[in-house]
C-alpha cells in the first residue's frame, strides 16, 4: 500500500485548527513570527500539521508572569 505524507492544511484550514484569522496568519508570514509553512505555487500557501503543533508547543506558558519572546520584540 502507497503510504501519503502527513496532510497539509490550506490557510483557511490551518487558522481553524489555531483559532486564528486567516488575516493573522498572513501577517505572521510576513513578520515571519508564524508557523512554518510551504509554498506549492505563487498563491497557494501550505502549513503542516506537525509544524502547526509544534509552533503551538513553542508558545504554551505556565502564568502570564512569564516572558513572550512576542513582548522583547516590542521594545
Amino acid at each position: 500500500m502507497t503510504e501519503f505524507p502527513a496532510r497539509k492544511l490550506r490557510v483557511p484550514e490551518a487558522a481553524a485548527y489555531l483559532g486564528l484569522s486567516r488575516s493573522a496568519l498572513a501577517k505572521m508570514r510576513l513578520r515571519g513570527d508564524g508557523p512554518a509553512y510551504a509554498k506549492a505555487g505563487s498563491k497557494i500557501v501550505l502549513y503542516d500539521l506537525a509544524e502547526l503543533n509544534a509552533w503551538l508547543a513553542g508558545r504554551t506558558r505556565h502564568s502570564t508572569s512569564e516572558t513572550n519572546w512576542h513582548d522583547e520584540d516590542r521594545r
